[in-house]
């Protein structure tokens, strides 16, 4: 017997309780408010179209205590084991593992619903903290309903993916003398290390999906834009959509009517909002002109701003950014986000092999581990001689602000602290204009420390009386010395600090000996890490290194040196051009727990020894003359020992002894051998 879904009974017991408790709520077909019905309309449905998102019940509810106002977004089902579908790590599950849209639990299950609903207030509305509510339920022996809900936090801080709250058998929290009290509790909630890093990177390989499926489509679908056109274009795009509270509202596809108006072009419009927001972000004037500038070689140009049915290219690619992005960057999702777009979009350019060297970016982990090598603190100047998307930057930005926290009680002075340390404590310099506005764009992204960012030739460029301490860099390898000649240049205007660089490894075998000998003279050397060669997989395949650099101690021939072999660094990898984006780096064997080791092997030595073995680590020297004895190898002990011949006559006799019994005749001169 099927059973019968009671959805128009539950339905009408918890809108009527809504009602009791005198709550202004919404039902299906009804306006909310225009920004979240429009936001509802625009983000991708429950079936995987354009528009149509109508959660049942709908409300706006304000914390009487802070005045901000809270979305509540309700789902209503009708049976009993419809409430909510989970993955393996307890989170909803509304990705399949290929990281497209599982449309099956979104359209089944009640908060799976209601917590789509939330992302679409997430991506298109300027609300971050959004209260998702399933409902559904059954009928006891007695004939009575008994709810079951779930009750989901879903915001910024989660990264979209939600937090349950509590248990409730009722609506009562929402009501007005409650409200307060569950908004506090909700604040309360807080995300492990551990859960925040696995949601990370469940969104920056959906990140990696998305940018595949946007370039493919401008790529194949718009014609006449070049890769350039491409990168101002999203560049444009972002910036235009971020806004500052209060002053600049964020702008909106519809803002673009796709009219031929003199000074009222798509192109206009764009252009005066990205002037807006930088005006107010207070971005150096003479950057904003830059920034303007190469802008409006694209976003001004005639052909883009044509129409066409109604419609130009401008708007067509701005929406299909928005779509495809916006919510990314909305959630203010920590990580190199236009590193990834860059490597994405340089991935359609036929390079020479050197030329695809220089343009590959840093993994947000390795970026990590040489912001860590380098000694990166909360009182560091960092900078990077060659900064490309400015992921190392954004990893010395996250780890200096965490170090604040850490050690700032006081929050006014913390406020204060991360202000200085975004405007005055980063410092990276670019030379291709292409790159450098993705540097801009990705500083803006991760919290405005833009202001340092310097379109310069760093090997010409004048020091001035930047105090930095920390230098971090992945250079372009086709430079003199596979680019070391940008660490000479860097550690010879530092006066104190660490440097970490990560290199081809032939820059420390013979490729550099005149820059690592000058380096030597005024720096030491202090580590040798030689990483895995997959490390750059489906974008480059040389080998690499990182040295670790005391900065202003000569390096003497008896000073210990820390050669570790982290070919094996704990994660597999594999070609997203042969799998799935989700398959692109696993952590198979305590990745997370090696790279900790690394860190602490080349700051305290050899009693840090723990999953790696002496094999792989090796205190030795290097001939300060030499500059060509930077990667070296534990030594193998290459004397016959005893032990040694016992196992190899006894592994002969073994196969003697086999081969009698299995009647086969032992060959006369093997056995005299």
């Amino acid at each position: 017997m099927k059973i019968q879904s009671i959805e128009p009974q539950i339905t009408h017991k918890m809108n009527s309780h809504l009602a009791q408790m005198g709550l202004d709520y919404k039902l299906e077909q009804e306006k909310l408010n225009e920004q979240i019905d429009k936001a509802l309309n625009d983000y991708y449905s429950k079936n995987g179209g354009t528009g149509g998102n109508r959660p049942d019940t709908k409300l706006l509810l304000q914390d009487i205590k802070t005045l901000k106002y809270y979305p509540v977004l309700i789902e209503y089902k009708g049976y009993r084991d419809k409430l909510e579908k989970l993955d393996a790590d307890g989170n909803i599950e509304n990705k399949k593992k290929d990281n497209t849209p599982n449309f099956a639990n979104i359209n089944n299950y009640a908060v799976n619903a209601a917590t789509h609903y939330a992302n679409a207030l997430l991506h298109h509305t300027t609300y971050t903290d959004i209260i998702s509510i399933g409902i559904t339920g059954y009928k006891d022996e007695k004939d009575e309903i008994i709810p079951q809900i779930g009750v989901y936090y879903v915001s910024k801080t989660n990264l979209g993916y939600g937090q349950k709250v509590d248990n409730y058998t009722d609506l009562s929290f929402l009501a007005h003398g409650n409200f307060s009290k569950f908004i506090k509790k909700v604040s309360e909630l807080n995300l492990t290390t551990e859960e925040l890093e696995k949601i990370k990177q469940k969104r920056e390989e959906e990140i990696d999906q998305s940018l595949v499926k946007l370039n493919n489509s401008i790529y194949q679908n718009e014609k006449g834009l070049s890769e350039q056109d491409r990168v101002h274009l999203v560049a444009a795009s972002i910036i235009a959509t971020i806004g500052v509270e209060g002053k600049v509202s964020p702008l909106d596809k519809s803002d673009l009517k796709s009219i031929t108006e003199k000074g009222e072009k798509d192109g206009d419009i764009l252009n005066r909002k990205i002037e807006n927001f930088l005006e107010e972000k207070q971005i150096p004037k003479e950057k904003q002109n830059l920034i303007i500038r190469s802008l409006q070689n694209t976003i001004l140009v005639e052909n883009i701003n044509q129409v066409t049915n109604g419609e130009t290219q401008l708007k067509r690619v701005f929406t299909k950014i928005v779509d495809e992005l916006g919510y990314y960057y909305k959630i203010g999702l920590t990580t190199d986000f236009t590193g990834k777009l860059f490597n994405e979009m340089y991935s359609w350019l036929g390079f020479t092999q050197d030329k695809l060297n220089d343009v590959v970016l840093t993994p947000r982990y390795v970026a990590d581990l040489l912001v860590k090598l380098s000694g990166v603190n909360k009182d560091s100047y960092v900078w990077d001689y060659a900064t490309g998307s400015a992921g190392l930057l954004i990893a010395a930005m996250n780890e200096m602000l965490n170090d604040a926290k850490e050690k700032i009680t006081s929050p006014e002075e913390l406020k204060q602290k991360e202000a200085h340390i975004k405007a005055n404590q980063l410092l990276g310099l670019e030379i291709l204009p292409s790159i450098y506005m993705l540097a801009i764009l990705n500083m803006i992204l991760m919290g405005d420390g833009s202001s340092n960012i310097i379109n310069e030739d760093s090997l010409k460029w004048d020091a001035k009386d930047y105090p930095a301490t920390a230098f971090v860099l992945n250079p372009p390898y086709s430079a003199t010395g596979n680019g070391m000649v940008f660490v000479e240049a860097a550690l010879h205007k530092m006066q104190k600090g660490y440097g970490a660089i990560i290199i081809q490894n032939s820059a420390g075998s013979g490729k550099a000996i005149e820059q690592n000998k000058s380096i030597l003279k005024k720096h030491s050397l202090i580590a040798s890490i030689k990483m895995p060669i997959d490390i750059f997989i489906g974008k480059s395949s040389v080998q690499t290194n990182i040295y670790v650099f005391k900065v202003g101690e000569p390096h003497h021939k008896d000073n210990i040196v820390k050669f570790i072999d982290f070919t094996n660094d704990g994660y597999t990898r594999r070609s997203r051009k042969k799998s799935k984006a989700s398959l692109n780096l696993q952590d198979t064997d305590k990745a997370k727990e090696r790279y900790e080791e690394v860190v602490n092997l080349v700051r305290f030595g050899k009693h840090k020894l723990n999953i790696f073995t002496e094999k792989e680590y090796y205190e030795g020297h290097i001939d300060p003359q030499s500059g060509k004895d930077w990667n070296q190898n534990a030594p193998t002990d290459t004397k016959p020992k005893l032990a040694d011949f016992k196992k190899t006559v006894a592994d002969y006799l073994s196969w003697e002894v086999s081969n009698i019994l299995k009647g086969q005749p032992v060959d006369e001169e093997e056995e005299k051998k």
